[in-house]
């Protein structure tokens, strides 16, 4: 014969509900009791200040002693006699003699010359009067001299251009601005760079410095310092 069970008698079907709400209640009471603190009550005993007998302070009563201002100086009397004392010297009068000439008369006038000091003044390239004439570009109309002399100083650069050596190994790349000067005689002159390695600025320099002799810019008729900068960029590929 089987024994039955009745359902609503088994103790085991809600176990696992009240072990979770067992350990809860336990973790709780434990972290509490972790969490207790307790203080002892005399460390916390606060003492009155009496504030109102510090604030008062005698204060000492003064007095202003008020001096009275001195006296007014006496006036001064002016003398009852006046003497007239007679001028007994005679003053020789003095003669301006007059400065203005007549036309008769012939004044010599030094002859001073002045020379005309030109002054080293740098006029920029892109508005100077005459352009700097690059060799090759001689026989060009005026207003295309500024064209000729870009498109021949760009043939210039790269038929000169050589990579550094150094640079390319390294992997060294960028851009080398280049800053100079066309003198009064057509001449290259104050060579500056500025870029990312000196082995760059070493080879710019001397491409820059392979410009043939051109003829020189003229502001109003005259020869002038023209300054000039070009970008060359080395770049590797």
């Amino acid at each position: 014969m089987e024994i039955k069970k009745d359902p609503k008698v088994d103790l085991r079907k809600n176990s696992s509900l009240y072990f979770v709400i067992g350990l809860c209640i336990i973790l709780f009471i434990t972290w509490r009791a972790i969490e207790w603190k307790s203080y002892e009550k005399d460390l916390f005993e606060y003492q009155t200040l009496d504030v109102d007998s510090d604030d008062e302070e005698e204060i000492p009563i003064t007095e202003q002693i008020k001096t009275p201002p001195p006296p007014p100086p006496p006036p001064a009397q002016a003398p009852t006699e006046i003497e007239v004392v007679k001028d007994e010297e005679e003053v020789e009068e003095t003669i301006i003699k007059s400065t203005e000439t007549d036309e008769d008369e012939i004044v010599d006038v030094e002859t001073v010359e002045i020379e005309d000091e030109e002054d080293d003044i740098d006029v920029p390239f892109a508005v100077i009067e005459d352009v700097p004439i690059f060799p090759g570009c001689e026989k060009v109309k005026k207003d295309q001299l500024r064209n000729c002399f870009q498109e021949k100083i760009n043939k210039h650069i790269k038929k000169n251009f050589r990579y550094p050596e150094i640079a390319q190994e390294m992997g060294i790349q960028g851009r080398v601005l280049v800053t100079f000067i066309i003198s009064k005689d057509g001449s290259i002159t104050n060579i500056m760079m500025r870029g990312p390695d000196k082995n760059l600025e070493k080879e710019a320099k001397r491409i820059i410095s392979l410009l043939p002799q051109m003829t020189p810019g003229k502001q109003r008729g005259r020869p002038v310092r023209v300054p000039f900068s070009i970008p060359i960029i080395f770049r590797l590929q």
